[in-house]
């Protein structure tokens, strides 16, 4: 959990994608996440919480579905939406929040 904080502390932006290894949507998403990767840089970070084995993370969040995403900046919710997003889509979120 401290870690956990610690990178949602972050002056750029945190793109968590919280997944679960048997949600098919969310294996959808994961090539998306490496194609804005390539795209952003190191404008922003990107990582992956797993629910089934950071139950207390996603519960802290109110994680009810998988795909869910949330940008985070200066430990501070700046967006969150469940569902599959293109990677375009995301890379526009994430510059607002630069």
């Amino acid at each position: 959990m401290n870690k956990f904080q610690e990178l949602i502390s972050q002056e750029k932006p945190v793109l968590v994608d919280f997944f679960a290894e048997w949600c098919g949507p969310c294996k959808m998403q994961a090539p998306i996440l490496q194609d804005l990767k390539k795209n952003i840089g190191d404008a922003a970070s990107i990582v992956k919480i797993d629910i089934d084995k950071n139950q207390a993370v996603a519960a802290q969040f109110g994680i009810r579905s998988v795909p869910t995403l949330m940008i985070f900046k200066n430990g501070e919710v700046k967006w969150k939406q469940s569902g599959v997003f293109q990677a375009d889509e995301l890379e526009r979120l994430i510059k607002q929040n630069l």
